[in-house]
């Protein structure tokens, strides 16, 4: 498998490097009110404290990056998320990816930022390329393209591959370069379509075979409304990883999720003796013992 590209991202004080020879990167996604009752209800009373709290933790269980997510339905988001990234960027000094569809609060958030961010997201829709790519040049981010355009989401990997060609092909345009873009072939619920977890696969490996670019999806996505789901998502992310994923958004705090990203990147020859893992062991035993 090639190598492929390196995405560069950086907080005011910490620079992550993606690259697919190197240990797999996790972006946290619990700063998210969608599904979540009590950040949900916590963001609408102006209360931070959650966020906070959540961005500490995800660090400390070993995300290098967090996944910021304001949209509270109703809300003021320009203003929302700004306060919630403000919020993250106090409590810890990771790079953030910032999650919003809205491309006011987008630029918004992006003039707040200090260093290179990750923006979620951008995809095949016309209305998308003409308005985020534009923006992700201006502040110098890199953007994580979803494979899904005017027609919906694409069932065949083959047809996936094609929208993530075209958003390559239009960042490139308004000079976003191709180690900028990171792709995510879109991890449906396998509740809904026993093959969701294959296409997603396949994708991620003809994206890697043609265009070497960095790989990204909300890889918790592919077991929702479906029972023991820490089971289903490690044994996912792992064969994600092996298949060319290098920096799934999903759950630190999982215990089974992180252990397999540990275990696939020590399978793969990307944990120097063992050393990563024997450190994540010890960490379990001590916090087992407390």
């Amino acid at each position: 498998m090639t190598e492929g590209l390196t995405t560069v991202l950086s907080s005011a004080a910490k620079r992550v490097e993606v690259n697919r020879s190197r240990p797999t990167v996790i972006i946290g996604e619990r700063i998210n009110p969608t599904g979540r009752k009590q950040v949900l209800e916590a963001f609408q009373a102006g209360d931070f404290e959650i966020a906070r709290a959540d961005a500490i933790a995800q660090v400390a269980a070993g995300a290098q990056m967090l996944d910021v997510n304001a949209g509270v339905p109703g809300a003021d988001e320009t203003a929302l998320l700004a306060q919630v990234l403000q919020t993250v960027m106090d409590a810890v000094d990771v790079p953030l990816c910032i999650d919003t569809a809205d491309p006011e609060a987008l630029e918004a958030a992006l003039a707040l930022y200090k260093g290179k961010a990750l923006v979620n997201s951008c995809n095949g829709e016309e209305r998308s390329l003409n308005r985020v790519l534009p923006i992700v040049k201006e502040y110098g981010a890199a953007v994580i393209g979803l494979c899904m355009d005017d027609d919906g989401i694409p069932e065949t990997a083959e047809d996936r591959l094609r929208v993530a060609g075209r958003i390559i092909e239009r960042a490139g345009r308004v000079g976003i370069p191709i180690e900028d873009v990171v792709i995510d072939p879109l991890a449906l619920t396998m509740g809904a379509n026993s093959n969701a977890g294959a296409i997603a696969l396949e994708t991620i490996g003809l994206v890697v075979a043609e265009f070497g670019v960095n790989v990204t999806m909300g890889a918790s996505n592919i077991s929702f409304g479906v029972p023991d789901r820490a089971y289903i998502n490690s044994a996912f992310i792992a064969m994600a990883i092996h298949a060319g994923l290098t920096c799934p958004i999903t759950n630190p705090l999982v215990t089974p999720v992180i252990t397999s990203v540990l275990a696939a990147d020590l399978a793969m020859g990307r944990d120097m003796y063992a050393q990563r893992w024997i450190k994540a062991y010890r960490a379990r035993q001590a916090a087992a013992g407390a």
